[in-house]
């Protein structure tokens, strides 16, 4: 199967380029990212874990901080990374793809939003903005509502 794979949709850090297909699926870029995807969810359970555990749970100031580094980071790292040309690709897939990505996918939409925002782009970033918070919540609720009508 050949073709055009990007994590554009997922990762903006592909605007260098389009990853072929064989690129994206051999062994090395995989584990990169598994890498980089445990490393993330293990730093994020344990951060938002101990900071619910000193901080309770009446607010997820857990989960908000989690957002707020991950959104700090994915700035730093993606502009050292890709807009400076720093390291190489498997560095973007540990760290951008991998780690960032499991750490917070909050980071990856507030990206993705900012590159529609500097593109002059207002109408699609309005558009992505608000159909992912409003589409997010609404299948949040659709979810919470198959799952009682199975139960």
């Amino acid at each position: 199967m050949k073709g055009i794979v990007c994590c554009k949709a997922v990762l903006p850090a592909c605007f260098l380029r389009p990853l072929s297909y064989e690129e994206a699926m051999n062994i090395p870029t995989l584990l990169w990212v598994a890498l980089g995807g445990s490393l993330g969810a293990l730093s994020r359970f344990g951060l938002s874990s101990m900071l619910h555990r000193i901080l309770g749970k009446e607010f997820p100031l857990g989960t908000l901080a989690v957002n707020l580094l991950g959104c700090f980071a994915i700035g730093f790292v993606y502009h050292m990374l890709v807009e400076q040309n720093w390291g190489q690709a498997q560095h973007r897939h540990l760290l951008l793809t991998g780690f960032l990505g499991a750490f917070t996918t909050f980071s990856t939409f507030s990206l993705e939003s900012i590159h529609l925002l500097q593109a002059s782009r207002y109408l699609a970033a309005f558009g992505y903005l608000s159909l992912s918070l409003i589409g997010g919540l609404a299948f949040v609720l659709l979810g919470i509502g198959l799952a009682k009508l199975l139960a």
